[in-house]
């Protein structure tokens, strides 16, 4: 091979390459944005389904009884059935969330409404603070594949 030919194939080699390594590392950021987007849409479906069921069962006349059922719903989503220190704490930072939830139910026309979502995102700043992850990631409950049988 003559050194002008090994030149202009070792060039080409190179671009070759080059275009190889950029679309592999287009591919990796393309895939770390979807799996981004992915969890930022579980957890916003996730956080609208909590506060939809924690919603209505904040209807009780009473202001500590709707608080008080609103905490049980919550418990019971999470399948908290047995107290521990950390869930104590959840639930206790959780109980301001509830308590606007319960506020803005009762609102008038006119009154000003508790800031759920300004609520909402306080505790979770706080649970990601406190705990290294998202509190939405206590909604992943794996099923296991059960055989379905005909009988």
């Amino acid at each position: 091979m003559t050194p002008t030919k090994a030149l202009f194939l070792d060039a080409m080699k190179q671009a070759a390459e080059r275009a190889a390594a950029e679309e592999e590392g287009f591919r990796r950021d393309w895939a770390a944005r979807v799996a981004v987007l992915e969890r930022e849409r579980a957890h916003a479906f996730r956080r609208l389904n909590l506060m939809r069921s924690l919603s209505e069962a904040a209807g009780a006349t009473e202001k500590e009884a709707a608080v008080a059922s609103t905490l049980a719903v919550f418990r019971e989503k999470l399948g908290w059935t047995g107290d521990s220190e950390a869930r104590t704490a959840t639930l206790d930072r959780f109980r301001p969330v509830v308590e606007a939830l319960v506020g803005a139910l009762r609102t008038t026309d006119g009154e000003a409404a508790p800031d759920v979502p300004a609520a909402l995102a306080e505790f979770e700043t706080w649970y990601a603070l406190a705990h290294g992850s998202a509190f939405w990631v206590l909604f992943d409950h794996y099923m296991p594949e059960t055989p379905r049988v005909d009988f």
